[in-house]
């Protein structure tokens, strides 16, 4: 909005003309992000305190998690306000990779509210059944698959795809598969925050690592100039998800103001499904989605816990008839709990292992 209002000013006073840059706007829209989860954090937590909105502990969990019941819950609104509102201030908005984006996080935090009201406010345990936010979070992505597949937003075909460490070789799938594997990316990507977030500033950091990194992709990919250097494909428009990654960023670091250690707020699956969505989104957006298994490591790592600890446990009891576990509990971060880590020993470990992952990612562009 800022640009559309301000940039045409520009030959009245050249100071207008900082609005041109996409490193300008994205770092305002950073700053406009940690500013609004900063004034309107307060309030949603008073609110959801108010009206009883608290974080249900589950009885099997670490016993160190039993003081978090009660602990104001869904304020991933915090998050979907301090993203979504400096986008619309400071993204172009007549750019399509902005506008998708948008919808996705929007999307799958709607689907995340819904199920935080059923299971919180309705006191429905189940919250929505699993099955149904599975299927719309799939309906999500292959309505995206289409669409991209119907309106390319770059010059290169929808279902042409980087992969990471070799330059000048993409994977092309085929376009009834594409729209599957769109669905596939996005729901993954968004169910493996929500695992993820179990632990007080776990999640929030690790997206906001993840942001600013695919922030700095969408940059590169997006200038002729450098996406040239670097050897990948370049992306006509795609720079000003760098935009909406900074917004993104900001959002989780502001919430992580209130969402660290310990917690005065939860984010719930409003959050959660919002920041996996988002960063789903872009991998796809920015034909990066082989690049995200890197950067998004631990969601990875987290996810692989959860399926290898089921599939062992059902293995396990079908080959001797008693169900055995791999790892003391899962996700995985539960299983450093119950080896006797505490809480921010796990979730500063698992940071460093996130910007690891981070820069493992980065350097990809320069083996290219």
């Amino acid at each position: 909005m800022l640009y559309h209002l301000l940039f045409p000013l520009a030959d009245q006073h050249i100071l207008f003309n900082v609005f041109q840059y996409i490193s300008f706007r994205a770092a305002g829209a950073m700053v406009t992000a940690l500013l609004t989860a900063f004034l309107v954090g307060p309030g949603v937590i008073s609110r959801l305190r108010r009206h009883g909105i608290g974080q249900v502990v589950r009885a099997d969990g670490p016993a160190t998690h039993l003081k978090k019941a009660g602990t104001p819950t869904m304020g991933g609104l915090i998050i979907l306000a301090a993203c979504l509102v400096p986008t619309l201030l400071w993204a172009r908005l007549d750019n399509t990779y902005v506008w998708i984006a948008f919808g996705v996080t929007a999307w799958m935090g709607a689907i995340g509210f819904m199920d935080d009201y059923l299971k919180i406010v309705r006191h429905h345990s189940r919250g929505l059944i699993a099955r149904y936010k599975l299927i719309w979070q799939f309906v999500l992505g292959l309505a995206l698959g289409g669409f991209l597949l119907w309106q390319p937003p770059s010059a290169y075909g929808a279902t042409q795809t980087m992969l990471p460490f070799f330059k000048d070789l993409t994977v092309v799938l085929a376009p009834a598969v594409f729209p599957l594997f769109v669905a596939v990316v996005v729901a993954g990507t968004a169910n493996t925050v929500n695992l993820t977030d179990g632990l007080d500033g776990l999640a929030t950091g690790l997206a906001a690592i993840a942001a600013l990194t695919f922030g700095a992709f969408a940059y590169a990919i997006g200038r002729v100039d450098t996406s040239a250097y670097l050897g990948v494909l370049y992306l006509n428009g795609a720079g000003e998800l760098s935009v909406f990654c900074a917004a993104l960023a900001g959002a989780a670091i502001g919430f992580l103001w209130f969402n660290a250690h310990p917690a005065d707020v939860i984010m719930g699956d409003t959050g959660s499904l919002a920041l996996g969505g988002a960063i789903g989104a872009v991998a796809v957006l920015l034909k990066s989605e082989f690049l995200l298994l890197i950067v998004g490591g631990v969601f990875v790592l987290e996810g692989l816990s959860v399926m290898a600890q089921v599939g062992w446990f059902k293995f396990s009891r079908w080959r001797w008839g008693e169900g055995r576990r791999l790892l003391r509990m899962a996700p995985l971060h539960h299983h450093f709990e119950k080896l006797g880590w505490p809480e921010p020993r796990v979730v500063t470990r698992f940071y460093i292992l996130g910007i690891i992952f981070a820069l493992v990612g980065l350097a990809t562009l320069k083996i290219r």
